[in-house]
């Protein structure tokens, strides 16, 4: 296998990633604070604190994002509270839909011209969204459209967190016909690595889970973070007190293949990465879920089938095979489906809870492995 260039860690920072290249970062935003906060800065512009919750339950609990439409306010105080906490973040350029509406995949233009993308998913029972944390991704995963777009910068948390509230406002709508009108999950999956924009992450998931007016009310069970690998802020989130879902990106059970799948994994290999997942289950008492894209002829052996399943066999762990997504320019392919159903097969035969992820959205290039933000001109 070819190997790839280490990802470089920023000494200062050693859970995040340093960006390829710098862009600026949004003003600040209702969505950056919490409550108190709130209430400090609507007194900053001269107004009562009790602003900050008339304010709080218009975006959270009622998913106002305009604040035109908030009448209940003084016209003076609407225009001053919109320059001071409400500037405009998301500007949408392009929502396509597949699977009858019930997907739907959103690009926008965040205010310095950097383009994100997060999707939304309806099913009978719950209504998902995809989000992302970053704008690119550095990580450089050669099989993943964003890594392969390399990292613009770090979202802020507003820009994050605006992104739910706008699609749970879509599915308030009742636009995802034959789905509750209520988002109720959220996958930190879109665009980026969650681990390295990590502060702002966290405030996010704590903006989400929070009680409306404070945020949105969702159950931290029904938030998912997801990871390469990068295991200083692994550990470090077990510590946050917090009931999330942590999925890991490994793709590889062997350190010989997952550095060229993944290529943080130069940096922390297989056992250590696996080590702080396990730390995680234990701390928490969640279940890890394991992400394993399925690549023809590449991590689809039989072999290596069992020896992922004696690294997870008594842990408290789920694995989700993904059906490798098609991206541009990429030489591999999904493994064939008599090969997935042998993979599955080993995995259960050794104990391990396996499923295989259904692909939606992957006709909108909104699949695992797909988010690149592109644009389309002419």
């Amino acid at each position: 296998m070819t190997s790839q260039p280490l990802i470089q860690i920023a000494p200062e920072a050693p859970t995040g990633l340093v960006p390829s290249r710098r862009a600026g970062m949004p003003p600040r935003h209702l969505a950056d604070l919490d409550l108190p906060e709130r209430q400090a800065a609507v007194a900053e512009l001269g107004e009562p604190a009790f602003r900050a919750r008339q304010i709080s339950t218009h975006y959270f609990g009622r998913l106002v994002r305009d604040p035109a439409r908030m009448t209940d306010l003084p016209a003076a105080a609407r225009d001053r509270i919109a320059t001071e906490l409400l500037p405009h973040l998301l500007t949408p350029v392009r929502e396509v839909a597949c699977d009858g509406g019930a997907t739907r995949k959103a690009l926008w233009r965040l205010h310095d011209g950097s383009l994100v993308e997060s999707v939304l998913m309806g099913y009978p029972d719950r209504v998902t969204v995809c989000i992302s944390s970053q704008a690119g991704c550095g990580m450089a995963c050669p099989f993943c459209a964003t890594g392969q777009a390399g990292l613009t910068r770090n979202l802020s948390t507003a820009e994050i967190v605006d992104q739910a509230v706008h699609l749970a406002g879509v599915a308030a709508s009742g636009a995802v016909v034959g789905s509750p009108p209520r988002l109720s999950h959220v996958v930190f999956m879109g665009m980026g690595e969650p681990l390295a924009n990590y502060a702002r992450v966290v405030a996010a998931v704590r903006r989400l889970t929070a009680p409306a007016p404070e945020g949105l009310g969702l159950s931290q069970r029904h938030i998912t973070v997801s990871t390469v690998g990068l295991v200083p802020a692994m550990r470090r989130l077990a510590d946050e007190g917090l009931s999330v879902t942590l999925a890991l990106s490994l793709h590889a059970p062997d350190d010989e293949l997952r550095d060229e799948l993944v290529p943080v994994n130069q940096r922390w290999k297989v056992a250590e990465v696996l080590d702080a997942a396990w730390h995680y289950a234990e701390r928490t008492g969640r279940r890890v879920s394991i992400e394993y894209a399925m690549i023809r002829d590449v991590n689809d052996q039989p072999w290596r089938a069992d020896l992922l399943g004696r690294l997870l066999a008594g842990r408290l762990t789920h694995v989700n095979l993904i059906p490798l997504n098609p991206t541009p320019g990429s030489r591999w392919d999904a493994s064939p489906k008599p090969v997935e159903r042998e993979f599955v097969r080993r995995l259960r035969a050794a104990g391990v809870s396996t499923t295989v992820r259904d692909t939606r959205g992957r006709e909108i290039d909104g699949a695992c492995g797909q988010l690149a933000a592109a644009e389309v001109t002419g």
